[in-house]
């Protein structure tokens, strides 16, 4: 799988030979430094690597017998030398990113490699969408892998998609030289019962000799767990406690442990090889969901390493599950994922193990960043039009809109309401007894329950669904809106008043999509992502402030929950329990099947 201009091991197999053996010179040495072998779980000191052609050629106690005129050295200087950081699974999207900027924003922090899954962009583009992400990947300078994904709509009959994905599509896609896999298979209920359409994705991977990936997002480790699993999924990240780890590592599956912008679910499982002493080498750390925020002012994938190292795991563990394990996951142990001769010279410098500092930066032979600082050009695809041009919602949106009109002659309703977890992408199915004046069924903000919509902005049919939603502890007059609406992408509204709601709907129309905080009439924020409606090609510096302000905006209109903004976009990911809106209405997601919005009245 050829990457940019790096040459493949048969390539430049006779090269690297000759230059272990001291017969050709290499064209970098990084000498002195504290060789981090994840193979072995050792730190050996003083020692060399040598590279060629892009690759390391001979690692060992001293390399100059490999260095000659036109060799370029780094001293090492005794920090130590340990593989670059691999992300498991990750949504670029996510990150309100182009695959190009997301790769500038996590270079200096020492992530070179990425398996990521454009399920959100196929939502709104279909297969064309995944063919721009993974065309600007493969531009990039470090190693962007592509999963096909699997779910467009996540879960048909549920919500309705821009477009939909089929298993032609899949097998289509397998041919590409950057895709690796599958993405997360979240129809885990198709699965479990046997849709022919989900088996003969996951058929067309197999046939391609490539992995599947997993999600399985329900506490159920019965027979249901047994028959996903025997379903073919090699992974699976929607684990939240102990016991999910155990139960898919005994399976056969790798647990991947995310820590994201909004999920926190390394801490609760970790303990599976900290405390029970499993073999960490089915165990696999990953991101899920960062955004630009995140990505700027914390980190990426060694925030991970850093946050399981602080969890009681030991450093060396830790590096193995960002980096070899994932790696042999992919079928890419030769390839990446060690400092070790044939693989990709991805190499970091670092002077402690445990704070991990990312000094210095070397991907495919080349410096690429230094103290944080990309050092490299990301090179950006040419985005069509109407790529740019995704948020048909059909009418401008007034407040009769947001309307919940009450059965005929009720005082009062009990209405089903989405309640939002804090840092967590479950929610809860939660009621509330509501007033019902002229007509019109009201919020109860004094119990923190607002209003949520979700504005069809596909195929402009011009529908609005509402809903009830609590958890947000919002105040005073507001709205939120939001074209990332995981999975589907259409545009969920949040709010308190229904004129602000529409002023926030229609905004977003004007733009091209985004985000957009208004408060009292007035907007207050706005995030543009003019790509798909999900991301923007600007410098992650400059997206990461406008979704500060976005941030700050919520906590003015009286939202204290970490990361809201996450919770916000994931209230139509109808494959995540509990309660879920969709274009078609509420989803009961713990029996994947619509429910009503009124329970009862008087």
């Amino acid at each position: 799988m050829e990457h940019n201009s790096l040459k493949t091991w048969p390539e430049c197999a006779a090269r690297l030979v000759a230059v272990a053996a001291g017969r050709e010179q290499a064209d970098l040495i990084i000498r002195g430094g504290h060789w981090v072998n994840v193979h072995t779980r050792e730190v050996l000191p003083d020692h060399d690597i040598a590279i060629a052609d892009g690759r390391i050629a001979y690692v060992g106690p001293d390399a100059s017998h490999c260095h000659g005129s036109a060799t370029e050295v780094i001293e090492a200087a005794g920090r130590y030398m340990i593989p670059g950081l691999c992300d498991g699974h990750m949504h670029i999207e996510s990150g309100m990113l182009t695959p190009a900027e997301f790769a500038r924003a996590v270079i200096g922090h020492g992530t070179t490699t990425m398996f990521t899954d454009p399920h959100e962009i196929a939502n709104v583009l279909g297969l064309e969408g995944v063919r721009l992400m993974h065309d600007e990947a493969l531009m990039q300078p470090i190693n962007i892998f592509t999963q096909m994904p699997s779910c467009a709509p996540s879960a048909p009959g549920l919500e309705t998609t821009g477009f939909e994905i089929t298993p032609e599509d899949v097998a289509e896609a397998m041919s590409w030289p950057g895709i690796i896999g599958l993405g997360e298979m979240m129809n885990f209920p198709g699965v479990i019962h046997g849709d022919a359409k989900m088996l003969a994705e996951i058929a067309a991977t197999q046939n391609a000799g490539k992995t599947v990936g997993g999600h399985y997002a329900s506490p159920d480790l019965g027979p249901a767990f047994h028959a996903y699993a025997a379903g073919g999924p090699a992974d699976d990240h929607e684990g939240t406690c102990e016991a999910d780890a155990i139960a898919r590592v005994r399976q056969g599956m790798r647990s991947m442990m995310r820590l994201g912008s909004a999920w926190y679910d390394v801490e609760t499982q970790i303990t599976a090889v900290t405390e029970k002493g499993l073999d960490p080498r089915n165990f696999i750390l990953c991101t899920d969901d960062s955004h630009s925020g995140t990505l700027v002012n914390d980190g990426h994938m060694n925030r991970v390493v850093r946050h399981a190292i602080d969890c009681g795991c030991d450093p060396l563990v830790a590096l193995q599950m960002a980096t070899l394990n994932t790696a042999t996951h992919f079928g890419l142990e030769r390839e990446l994922g060690s400092v070790t001769p044939g693989r990709r010279a991805d190499v970091i410098l670092t002077s402690d193990l445990r704070s991990l500092p990312i000094e210095h930066v070397i991907a495919g032979g080349k410096t690429i960043a230094q103290d944080g600082t990309c050092l490299v050009d990301c090179p950006h695809l040419s985005w069509p039009d109407h790529a740019r041009q995704t948020v048909n919602m059909g009418k401008a949106r007034s407040a009769a809109d947001f309307v919940i009109t009450a059965p005929d002659g009720a005082n009062r309703v009990t209405a089903n309401v989405i309640g939002v977890v804090e840092n967590q992408a479950p929610t809860k199915a939660l009621t509330a007894d509501l007033p019902v004046v002229d007509g019109k069924v009201q919020m109860d903000l004094e119990n923190d329950v607002c209003q949520i919509a979700l504005v069809e902005r596909h195929r402009a049919l011009g529908t609005t669904t509402n809903a009830f939603v609590s958890g947000f502890g919002y105040t005073g007059t507001m709205a939120m809106a939001s074209t990332v609406a995981h999975d589907s992408h259409h545009m969920i509204v949040v709010g308190t008043s229904r004129e602000d709601m529409a002023l926030a709907a229609n905004r977003l129309g004007e733009v091209g999509g985004g985000v957009t905080v208004f408060k009292d009439g007035k907007e207050i924020a706005l995030v543009e992502l003019p790509i798909a409606g999900l991301m923007s090609d600007r410098p992650a510096t400059e997206v990461a402030a406008k979704a500060q302000k976005m941030v700050e905006a919520m906590q003015r209109c009286g939202c204290t929950l970490n990361n809201a903004y996450m919770q916000h976009s994931l209230l139509a990911l109808v494959v995540i329990p509990e309660l879920r809106i969709s274009d078609l209405g509420l989803v009961d997601v713990t029996k994947f099947e619509m429910t009503d919005l009124i329970q009862a009245h008087t």
